[in-house]
């Protein structure tokens, strides 16, 4: 049969839990709650790490991108997701979802080489920290983020772009909370096995490439740390390379679970849960992490607040 109708929809359905009423009010109101809860964690890791002069160094400032990075993040999800689950009509413009597509994936990808470059920072710091100012210095941190938020800027543009693309035949309802290419290119018609294979191929390069400098940086940590004689500096190298573990698992084991396959083989559920999880969860839990198992954090977020307590 030819196909005729290739142009885009006006508008996209995103069924949601819609199979699953009874799942909607409890989850609005959870989200209703994390979401302020991620930007306010968010935000004072990102303020106490540009006032406090002790947090000045290269570790805070890439905690810092990550922090405004889960910002960017959780609102390119959450508002939608809330007027999905608050209202009867559950649509997005196109060009709504379009924009969800390139911020979502940009900001994904960028989350991914960041984490890498956190663990490399984090190698450096511990393994070679007599060379830690030279190779680490202001030049080259600016530089590194500036290659990592590139790097997610291209993939996000190029491959939504892409993937908007397709011709959709008339198909405009998708069995998910949000617009994620995954689920875009399932719903399309014609010959997409070129876009899977695609996405999969540079899927599995951006997880993979990160997570094997994640997991060799962190191989050669383990090392030195049984190396260090002072059990204080064991439990403080300890304690921070463990946040950053944390947050890798809670990333990447989502993203590799969603993106790793290809789009046509993921079940009914599977893409709703997974943007739950890498999109609200890990965000929100992220500040806290990073704050309950560091000292330098808590005391600077306890120096803020006794200064604002002091100033009123």
């Amino acid at each position: 049969m030819t196909l005729i109708n290739t142009s885009h929809p006006e508008e996209f359905i995103l069924l949601g839990f819609a199979d699953r009423p009874w799942l909607e009010l409890p989850l609005f109101i959870i989200l209703l709650v994390t979401y302020p809860t991620a930007m306010i964690g968010n935000i004072a890791i990102i303020l106490v790490s540009t006032i406090d002069p002790s947090l000045h160094s290269p570790m805070y400032f890439f905690l810092t991108n990550l922090s405004f990075l889960d910002i960017c993040y959780t609102t390119s999800l959450v508002p939608q997701i809330l007027t999905n689950l608050g209202s009867s009509t559950k649509t997005i413009s196109y060009m709504s979802c379009a924009v969800q597509l390139y911020f979502f994936h940009t900001m994904g990808v960028t989350e991914c080489v960041l984490l890498a470059l956190m663990s490399f920072d984090r190698y450096v710091a511990i393994c070679k920290p007599l060379h830690y100012s030279l190779i680490m210095n202001q030049h080259k941190c600016l530089l590194l983020v500036s290659i990592v938020w590139l790097i997610g800027i291209s993939y996000g543009v190029t491959v939504a772009t892409v993937t908007l693309q397709l011709p959709l035949c008339g198909h405009n309802e998708m069995d998910h909370l949000v617009c994620e290419i995954p689920v875009l290119i399932k719903i399309a018609c014609g010959e997409k096995e070129k876009n899977e294979l695609a996405l999969s191929v540079v899927s599995i390069f951006l997880l993979a490439v990160p997570l094997c400098l994640i997991l060799a940086s962190y191989s050669s940590i383990g090392h030195a740390v049984f190396k260090i004689k002072s059990s204080e500096g064991r439990k403080k190298a300890f304690g921070t390379c463990s946040s950053h573990l944390i947050v890798v698992l809670l990333f990447y084991g989502p993203a590799i679970s969603m993106y790793i396959q290809p789009p046509s083989s993921i079940t009914k559920d599977q893409p709703k849960f997974m943007a739950l999880l890498y999109g609200v969860v890990t965000p929100t839990l992220n500040p806290f992490i990073y704050t309950l198992r560091n000292k330098d954090v808590k005391g600077a977020l306890g120096n803020l607040f006794r200064n604002i307590f002091m100033s009123k």
